[in-house]
């Protein structure tokens, strides 16, 4: 039987609302990070009134997440990203291609009906371990 591993860094927010998920697991030589919002630790609001701003605390938040499992946004394979509008795709883009790197991973970009809080843009993420 394969191990699961729970993550859990005080440097990103915990699962909002206390809900019965964990900030990331490790298993099988990956992370598998949940959905991140633009949230701080500290904070029960989303932070950011642009989709720029929301996007570059997301990214903030999972690589703290990756960083306390011993990974990091280098390491990433695969993104799903979650926009309230798709019209925000290009500021979204402009953020998140400055923290990928030069081997971005493979990524699927969603249009959803809402996110929580009202937030413009959730990821979430698998890397390697």
């Amino acid at each position: 039987m394969a191990e699961k591993t729970v993550v859990r860094t005080e440097a990103a927010p915990a699962p909002f609302q206390r809900a019965p998920y964990s900030q990331a697991i490790q298993a099988a030589g990956l992370v598998f990070v949940s959905g991140q919002l633009a949230l701080r630790p500290d904070h029960a609001e989303i932070v950011g009134d642009t989709i720029q701003e929301q996007t570059e605390l997301v990214l903030t938040n999972l690589r703290a997440i990756l960083e306390e499992a011993g990974s990091g946004l280098d390491r990433l394979v695969k993104t799903t990203v979650f926009l309230a509008d798709l019209r925000d795709f290009a500021g979204m883009n402009e953020v998140y291609a400055r923290h990928v790197g030069d081997q971005p991973p493979a990524r699927a970009t969603i249009e959803v009906a809402a996110l929580p809080s009202g937030a413009k843009v959730e990821i979430e993420a698998i890397a390697l371990a």
